[in-house]
């Protein structure tokens, strides 16, 4: 079995204050990815010996960024999708592994008035091809804060959220995309009709205690490892950023 785990911390040196140690070690997971790391190389002194650490930082001080931990070595590591329009904000890193590429990323926000929507497309349509190329050498596991809602059952209120950042048309048609590229959201494969099962909420208005909230983080998967799935989770007891932890374990 391999347990993975995937949290946007927004911020990784505010979370280190608010019990990350203690929740890695409760996780244990064989692979740990990170989004919004906000951080610079050599900010942050990370004491997590059981694990290879892969940082991305993005060029921005203070900005997005991701990492992996991982238990296992990769058998190679690369960051960027090779694409100079997206590689300098930091929001992807991909360990091959030997029966799998696991891909780590933090897609781009489209922003309030959506004024970053039309890059937020060319970024998913660049990124869905750099994922299509992986996976015709060997399956893979994506996962990561994907800013998207893709159907209505994924967040609280979605009649008054449609079209904005998250939930626009446009953006849960990437999703759909990706899916209909030999993807498969995990989480939905095991619970299709869940409601109310998110993993953001918002800091105002007491969004998260209500849980108002979005499932906006996810482990997307070929469909070719479709019956090495085992479970998934959301681990939304899980405090520290705005957003929990999320679970994929594979055989």
């Amino acid at each position: 079995m391999k347990k993975l785990i995937s949290w946007n911390v927004n911020g990784l040196r505010a979370v280190l204050g608010k019990g990350f140690y203690d929740t890695a070690a409760a996780l244990d997971a064989d692979v740990f990815c990170i989004q919004e790391s906000k951080l610079q190389a050599g900010q942050v002194e990370l004491d997590l010996p059981a694990y290879h650490a892969y940082w991305n930082y993005a060029e921005k001080k203070g900005y997005s960024g991701t990492a992996v931990f991982t238990k296992e070595e990769p058998l190679s590591v690369a960051y960027g999708i090779g694409v100079e329009e997206h590689d300098h904000e930091g929001r992807v890193i991909t360990c091959e592994f030997p029966e799998e590429y696991l891909v780590c990323c933090y897609t781009p926000n489209s922003q309030d008035g959506l004024r970053r929507l039309e890059y937020r497309c060319r970024f998913e349509d660049d990124f869905r091809a750099y994922l299509c190329r992986l996976a015709e050498k060997k399956p893979v596991i994506l996962c990561g804060d994907l800013n998207v809602a893709h159907e209505e059952i994924d967040l609280k209120n979605p009649k008054t959220n449609r079209m904005n950042a998250g939930f626009t048309d446009e953006e849960r048609e990437k999703f759909s995309e990706l899916l209909a590229a030999g993807f498969i959201d995990s989480f939905r494969y095991f619970y299709p009709d869940k409601a109310d099962a998110y993993s953001w909420w918002s800091y105002r208005m007491n969004a998260r205690a209500r849980n108002a909230g979005w499932r906006i983080d996810y482990f997307v998967v070929s469909e070719s490892l479709k019956d090495r799935l085992v479970s998934a989770a959301i681990h939304d007891e899980i405090y520290g950023s705005d957003h929990c932890p999320v679970e994929l374990v594979i055989r």
